[in-house]
């Protein structure tokens, strides 16, 4: 019970420090030009990154090469697909997947950035290819910093377990 209670403590730490900061930026820096920090896909990596950190699926390469991947398909299926929303938001979730499945780079939530970037709202929709930097790349490895940072801390937690 000792071990789970560690684990979960680890993990609410971590989850808090990586999404407060982003949703910090987002709030006193970010807003007033309306940008995005966060999105909802790192709700779900907080949890691979702070809980799941052994998944190879929450790896340095996934999390990173996944989101960015991700980002890139979505942004590019919105402006230079010119079919209906749920077309292009299939077509960039289904594409996503598969080029994260080829490079090896594996990340579920970025299912949800690839999709975000199709049907997010007109502030997602004006950043264009700069959706893929800010919020996707630097709040990626904003999370990454935090992950890294919380499973040192404890020297029976190595993270990560690889790097490739």
């Amino acid at each position: 019970m000792k071990n789970k209670l560690k684990s979960a403590a680890f993990a609410w730490v971590g989850a808090f420090l990586g999404i407060g900061m982003l949703s910090y930026l987002q709030q006193f820096y970010l807003e007033p030009a309306d940008m995005v920090m966060i999105v909802g896909s790192f709700g779900a990596s907080a949890v691979l990154l702070y809980s799941a950190w052994q998944s190879p699926l929450a790896q340095p390469r996934n999390l990173l090469g996944g989101h960015i991947l991700s980002a890139i398909v979505g942004v590019s299926c919105y402006q230079f697909i010119p079919l209906d929303p749920w077309l292009q938001a299939a077509i960039a979730v289904a594409t996503a997947i598969a080029l994260m499945e080829l490079t090896e780079t594996t990340h579920p939530p970025g299912g949800a950035t690839s999709l975000i970037a199709v049907i997010g709202s007109s502030s997602v929709h004006s950043l264009g290819y700069l959706y893929v930097l800010i919020p996707i790349g630097a709040g990626a490895f904003l999370m990454l910093m935090v992950a890294l940072a919380m499973n040192y801390i404890d020297r029976k937690r190595h993270y990560p377990l690889r790097w490739k």
